[in-house]
């Protein structure tokens, strides 16, 4: 097969569009596509460039492509796309997230390319802005859906909410997961004591961690607000916050303001994912919008319980009482008694924590890359691209 591939992508940084994107990349190119991935490497880390190169991915830079709308910038990247799109030829271009999604899909069209995939990574539908911008990016997304041929969702929640707001048609969408290597992450983290003794937590403390970019789409500023009670009931609460982002100088403030820095960490980006999570008693997801919520089934797949909210494509993961407990967004009372709850059932933690172990499964890399590449070989069919 030489069926040439270009996916685009605003940047890559540490978190699960851009792991998903390079995984797919690996995927793909073991079954014989060529891909090439396509992003601004001045809003990428270096350390997620780097990586996808050692697992040989194809990076070229797109230097105008930025996830802010800036009319002119936005312009050029569209023009830089259509020159990478006439000097490559692929016969698919696979578009990741909303701002790629539009102009590489433009770019796509444009050029005549055979057959375009995209995948949102989630929607902008809540959570993000304010009512009048939504309606603007989601029609938006009504136009682009129909230069598409696939649209590849998280979840099948993830579908239902992008048809509900009229974007494409049924038969356009296929749920592929955002595979976890589940096997590989288990095997790669410590014991829960050395994970603790690592970062020196007290063993008897109840551990609560929030992994994550630190922005106030993913809610770490509720579980922060969440800590006095949480402390009231269980004395020995501490919060690990495990990620960066524009928040962490202010929920370092909103912890000062509440008296509760003592029982804050927040560590910083890390790419040892397993030696943190398994660190936890429970790993919390306040999130306000969530595509999947990749930390969940990293979290589940070690056999810890999990307190998430109902937004986006969690509850296709979490099922409330099996395998963790699901609350609504920004009910701060909600989260804590959640917490608090397994926070004085250490059977109860247990219980939950093993059913997460199957569950996790669903959401693996090997189930991932088999409904991908699914997906892949009925649209070279469909298109003659073989």
């Amino acid at each position: 097969m030489n069926v040439r591939v270009l996916h685009a992508i605003t940047r890559l940084t540490l978190g699960g569009s851009s792991e998903n994107t390079i995984a797919s990349c690996v995927a793909l190119g073991r079954v014989g596509y060529d891909c090439t991935v396509a992003a601004s490497f001045r809003e990428s880390d270096d350390s997620s460039l780097a990586d996808a190169r050692r697992r040989e991915c194809r990076v070229v830079d797109i230097p105008s492509l930025g996830r802010e709308v800036v009319p002119l910038a936005d312009l050029a990247a569209l023009g830089q796309l259509l020159r990478l799109i006439r000097r490559l030829q692929p016969s698919i271009v696979h578009t990741h997230t909303s701002k790629a999604g539009f102009i590489g899909r433009l770019a796509a069209r444009i050029a005549r390319v055979p057959a375009v995939i995209h995948q949102p990574h989630g929607h902008i539908f809540y959570g993000y802005y304010g009512s009048r911008r939504t309606a603007i990016f989601t029609a938006l997304e009504r136009q682009a859906a129909r230069w598409t041929d696939r649209i590849i969702t998280l979840t099948d929640r993830g579908t239902e909410e992008h048809l509900a707001h009229g974007i494409g048609r049924p038969e356009q969408y296929a749920t592929v997961p955002s595979g976890v290597p589940t096997a590989e992450l288990r095997a790669a983290a410590p014991s829960r004591a050395e994970a603790r003794a690592r970062l020196g937590l007290d063993t008897g403390a109840f551990v609560v961690v929030g992994l994550g970019r630190l922005t106030r789409i993913k809610g770490f500023d509720l579980l922060v607000q969440a800590l006095p009670s949480l402390m009231a009931q269980i004395p020995s609460t501490r919060v690990l916050l495990v990620g960066d982002g524009p928040e962490r100088s202010s929920l370092a403030a909103l912890a000062a303001s509440l008296g509760v820095s003592g029982r804050l960490r927040m560590t910083g980006e890390t790419i040892d994912v397993p030696s943190h999570l398994v660190a936890a008693d429970v790993v919390a997801v306040p999130s306000r919008n969530e595509g999947m919520g990749r930390v969940l089934v990293e979290a589940m797949a070690l056999g810890l319980p999990v307190v998430a909210t109902t937004v986006g494509g969690i509850p296709a993961v979490v099922t409330d009482g099996e395998c963790g407990r699901l609350v609504e967004p920004d009910d701060l009372g909600a989260l804590a008694a959640a917490l608090v709850e397994l926070g004085r059932d250490p059977g109860l933690r247990r219980k939950l924590g093993e059913a997460a172990l199957g569950r996790a499964e669903a959401f693996s890399s090997s189930v991932a890359n088999e409904k991908l590449v699914a997906v892949y070989a009925a649209l070279v069919r469909e298109k003659g691209l073989a």
